[in-house]
């Protein structure tokens, strides 16, 4: 029976295809897209203020409600914060990620590769917490700072709250580190990979042919190692546009887009709003997408 079977899928390479493809399509279709797509459709209803029912109507009054200056002013506050961890987060990743590809040896690359990902083995919300203790006004930086006598100077550089002594922990220059580290993982690996897959041929050839190492780095290995750079920076950038942890736990009274939609569902009970907002950071990616395409960065993945 069973070799019947297998001799009957042997003969057909497409119905094996189907059988292993079918299954995670058909989960990324209907939990995924499907998902998505009752957003989309939420997004189009809107809310009855004086019942507070949601009307299952076609009407665009939602998203004329997304493009109020408040929720304007959400927007672009998180895609700003987004673009500048994203920009951070290449800049740390790069050398590192040059020093592991080119530079290490194997045992050593090893164990750096272990310390990237080792802070992913650890809970996201222990992650969060440990950076909010340590950038408290009782933390240790600042204690560091204040021992340096920096504290003063610090506070009025950065316009972090004072109740006591510094406390990053309460200041968007506090997310943003905060955002960065996190992140940063996501980042390294990405550029690790492309930057192994240029060729050392090509690095001699520039040699040879007289490049010096700044021309060599921009003319050879940073187009080469540009698509890693784009990979890791959809996953920063995606992961900060969506995320409402962090700012919830270590920001200010100022909302992001991912309390922004918590509060609208959660609190105000507000779904088709909460679902316009979403779709916000769904179109930013798109573009950005669309952008990464253009540049021809996914030619190389």
């Amino acid at each position: 029976m069973f070799q019947r079977i297998s001799t009957y899928l042997y003969i057909r390479p497409k119905l094996i295809l189907g059988l292993l493809l079918g299954p995670p399509l058909a989960y990324m279709l209907i939990v995924y897209i499907g998902s998505l797509f009752n957003l989309l459709i939420n997004s189009f209803y809107y809310l009855e203020p004086f019942t507070g029912l949601i009307v299952r109507e076609f009407t665009l009054s939602t998203y004329a409600r997304v493009l109020e200056p408040a929720n304007l002013e959400i927007l672009s506050r998180t895609t700003v914060m987004a673009i500048a961890v994203t920009l951070a987060d290449a800049i740390i990743a790069f050398p590192l990620a040059y020093f592991i590809a080119r530079f290490a040896s194997p045992r050593l690359r090893t164990w750096l590769i272990i310390g990237v990902t080792m802070p992913l083995w650890s809970s996201y919300l222990v992650r969060v917490y440990a950076w909010k203790l340590i950038l408290a006004k009782e933390g240790i930086f600042s204690w560091f700072i204040n021992l340096l006598g920096m504290g003063g100077l610090l506070d009025r550089l950065l316009d972090i709250p004072s109740i006591g002594g510094s406390s990053l922990a309460l200041s968007p220059i506090g997310m943003f580190i905060v955002f960065s580290y996190i992140w940063l993982p996501y980042m390294i690996i990405p550029i690790q990979t492309a930057l192994e897959r240029v060729p050392h041929s090509l690095l001699d050839a520039s040699s040879d042919l007289g490049a010096k190492p700044l021309m060599t780095f921009r003319t050879v290995i940073l187009p080469l190692a540009f698509p890693g750079v784009v990979a890791g920076s959809i996953f920063t950038f995606s992961l900060t546009l969506g995320d409402f942890i962090i700012p919830l736990s270590l920001g200010n009274s100022k909302f992001f887009v991912g309390q922004a939609v918590y509060s609208y569902q959660g609190t105000a009970g507000d779904i088709p709003l909460a679902a316009a907002m979403t779709m916000g950071p769904v179109l930013i990616m798109v573009i950005y997408l669309l952008m990464a395409r253009k540049l021809g960065a996914f030619d190389a993945l």
